[in-house]
């Protein structure tokens, strides 16, 4: 797992978004709706809200003010999903965001 900063690659976005494999789920209307992950791939989804919660992007530079919108409460949902791992990884992430933002 990735901490810290993500670095940008314009070759891999652009990939994604102009792929065959998208345009044909797009045209068919075969996406699930936003927040179906966990019952679609619920192991990609853990990843990928953990992913998301441990690394920032050159955009996230830019949003000092802001926060995030990872709170404490959708890490107990993680922990109690994935397991002993889950657990440890938000103990790491309850830490690293009370580090972050004090």
């Amino acid at each position: 797992m990735k901490f810290g900063f993500r670095k940008p690659s314009w070759k891999k976005s652009i990939a994604a978004r102009t792929s065959v494999k998208r345009r044909i789920r797009n045209s068919l209307g075969l996406k699930a709706p936003r927040g179906w992950g966990w019952l679609t791939n619920p192991k990609k989804a853990a990843y990928n809200r953990i992913y998301y919660r441990t690394t920032f992007g050159w955009q996230d530079l830019f949003k000092l003010g802001r926060k995030r919108r990872a709170s404490q409460g959708c890490l107990v949902m993680i922990a109690a999903t994935v397991g002993l791992v889950g657990s440890i990884i938000a103990a790491v992430l309850v830490v690293l965001s009370i580090w972050k933002w004090s």
